[in-house]
C-alpha cells in the first residue's frame, strides 16, 4: 500500500475520504489490517506529504486515530487535544490541512468515557485544566437537568453534543473553512469512537 500522493489526493472527493475511513475502521474491528511498508512510506513522503483527512480527536491513549482508520504514513492529519475542543491553534491546524495541504474531510471526534468530558461534568476545577474544560460547559449546560449528579449516560450524551458543538464553532470561528464547505471542497462530519468495541460512528 503506497502512501497518499498529490495525485491520489486530488483525485479524492469528500464523500470518497470518508468512505476510506469508514473502511479502515471495519478492517481495524475484523483485525484485518492491510499490509504496509510503513519504512516505505516514510521514504515516500520525506519531500513532501498529502493527507487525504484531518481528524480533531482526544489525547486519550486508547484512541490513536490512524490505527483506528487503518490508515499509514502520510495518511492523515492528526489534531489531538483534551475533549477535542475548539481554540485558535486547533483552527489554524485545521485550516492549514484543508486549504493549505489538500484534506478533503474534518473529522471531530469524540469518544465514549471521556475523561475531559467526565471531569467537565463533575465540574473539576485545576490549573490550566480549568480553562480547558470551561471549552466543554456549553455542552455539559446543554445536557445537564438540575443540580444532581449526572448519569453515565448523560455524561455520554455530553460528549456527542461536545462535537456537534465543536462543529458548529468551526463553521463559525473559520470564515475559510465555512467558505471551503460552502463551495463542497471539504465536509465537515462529527463521529464518536467507542472505547469498548473500537468502532466508529459517524453522524
Amino acid at each position: 500500500m503506497k502512501a497518499q500522493s498529490k495525485k491520489s489526493q486530488a483525485k479524492l472527493t469528500p464523500t470518497s475520504a470518508i468512505k476510506i475511513l469508514k473502511d479502515g475502521n471495519k478492517r481495524f474491528v475484523s483485525n484485518l489490517k492491510i499490509q504496509r511498508d510503513l519504512l516505505q512510506q516514510v521514504t515516500d513522503t520525506s519531500k513532501g506529504q498529502f493527507p487525504f483527512a484531518v481528524v480533531l480527536s482526544c489525547i486519550d491513549s486508547r484512541v490513536p486515530v490512524e490505527l483506528l482508520f487503518d490508515q499509514g504514513v502520510g495518511d492523515l492529519f492528526s489534531v489531538r487535544v483534551a475533549g477535542n475542543v475548539i481554540n485558535e491553534d486547533v483552527l489554524g491546524s485545521i485550516e492549514y490541512s484543508c486549504k493549505v495541504a489538500g484534506s478533503k474531510v474534518v473529522v471531530v471526534m469524540g469518544h465514549t468515557k471521556c475523561g475531559a468530558v467526565t471531569a467537565a461534568c463533575k465540574g473539576v476545577e485545576l490549573g490550566n485544566i480549568t480553562a480547558l474544560l470551561s471549552k466543554i460547559q456549553p455542552a455539559v449546560n446543554a445536557i445537564k437537568k438540575g443540580k444532581g449528579k449526572m448519569s453515565a449516560e448523560a455524561i455520554e450524551k455530553v460528549s456527542i453534543k461536545n462535537v456537534k458543538l465543536s462543529i458548529q464553532q468551526i463553521k463559525k470561528q473559520s470564515p475559510v473553512l465555512a467558505e471551503m464547505v460552502k463551495k463542497k471542497e471539504i465536509k465537515i462530519v462529527g463521529a464518536s469512537y467507542d472505547v469498548s468495541t473500537g468502532k466508529v460512528v459517524f453522524f
